[in-house]
């Protein structure tokens, strides 16, 4: 979702003067080619130890965010020892010295056919983010982890079907972790130019992804799944700043195509079959929120699943949205994630840090 109707596509997306801007673009040129299509079985660290991982999304989308409070945000996790960092889409920042992944926003490739962001190709904006932040198999970031990637052309681009490679599994400390390429905007089936066969493909594409991750976690016994996206599906009849959906049936309540159900479907019955604790976590809607909203089909709360919202951008607030979230990982805890909001000091203005 674009809450700032004159923000650019990707084109310009990363033209912007100070340390994040200067800090992707230097993450970015330091990719080199692979194609990782095999679990390579190893954790990143030892399973018995607790961690904590970073994540942060919609981000920034003004200068004062991209000069002030970006980089003060990434200076606060900086300082804070974390597995890994993940920004949930909408990118035009990056990370520093924690390894780095993220996952595609609308905002950067099927907003930019709208004539006020210059009516770009939005498949030909994702082959561009496509070559310049997923051409190999590892994460961003100083230290790098080795991260498992579609590699079955099963999505397309401008020329033809290609690689998901953008979609992408890892593991650390007995957790499975997942991105998905799942979009605002009805996940590319309305706005400005929708594309209905771009959406089959990479709906498609992801609902396989999922059902493999799981499959993997159980084969690794993993204690918890963690999914990042970018798009709020519409989890119930009352989240009015997405569309509306019936908690049992899935359908979703008002008018718009709605691109999310067959996704949901499947990730139901994987959370049910699974047993263990899912995160799903997503932005795209620009709320802070932690919450258990997926229920089965005869109406009852799914206990194991919860979705977390990131923070993201309020133009009218400056940088006082600009905060990211710490999770704190025990896979020898019942619920095996904790969840601490992070509110930047340096970000700070309805009351300000002592």
């Amino acid at each position: 979702m674009t809450k700032d109707p004159s923000r650019r596509g990707l084109r310009t997306a990363w033209r912007f003067v100070g340390p994040a801007g200067a800090l992707i673009v230097t993450l970015a040129a330091t990719l080199a080619a692979g194609d990782g299509r095999h679990d390579d079985g190893r954790d990143d660290d030892d399973e018995g130890e607790g961690y904590a991982v970073g994540l942060w999304g919609d981000l920034p989308y003004s200068d004062v965010q991209a000069q002030v409070g970006v980089p003060n945000l990434i200076a606060d996790m900086n300082r804070q020892e974390l597995r890994f960092t993940v920004h949930d889409g909408d990118l035009k920042g990056g990370n520093g010295t924690a390894p780095a992944i993220l996952t595609p926003g609308d905002n950067d490739w099927t907003d930019c056919d709208r004539p006020s962001n210059g009516g770009f190709s939005s498949l030909e904006r994702l082959d561009h983010e496509r070559s310049v932040f997923f051409s190999d198999a590892r994460s961003l970031g100083r230290r790098r982890i080795a991260m498992v990637v579609q590699a079955t052309p099963l999505c397309l681009g401008v020329a033809g079907d290609v690689p998901c490679v953008e979609n992408r599994r890892w593991h650390s400390g007995g957790v499975t972790y997942v991105t998905l390429n799942i979009q605002g905007s009805c996940n590319n089936l309305c706005d400005t130019a929708p594309d209905p066969a771009e959406w089959a493909a990479r709906n498609a594409a992801n609902i396989a992804w999922l059902q493999e991750t799981f499959l993997v976690a159980r084969q690794r016994h993993s204690a918890a799944v963690m999914i990042i996206s970018q798009a709020n599906p519409g989890w119930h009849p009352f989240e009015n700043d997405a569309s509306p959906r019936n908690p049992v049936t899935l359908v979703q309540l008002d008018a718009k195509p709605d691109g999310f159900r067959d996704f949901l479907l499947a990730l139901r019955a994987e959370v049910i079959s699974f047993g263990k604790p899912v995160v799903y976590v997503h932005g795209d809607t620009h709320t802070f929120r932690i919450d258990k909203p997926l229920f089965d089909a005869r109406g009852r709360r799914l206990e194991n699943f919860t979705r977390l919202e990131t923070f993201g951008d309020n133009a009218a607030n400056g940088t006082n949205d600009v905060n990211w979230v710490k999770v704190l990982v025990d896979v020898h805890s019942r619920e095996v994630f904790a969840f601490q909001p992070q509110i930047v000091p340096a970000n700070r203005v309805a009351v300000p840090a002592p």
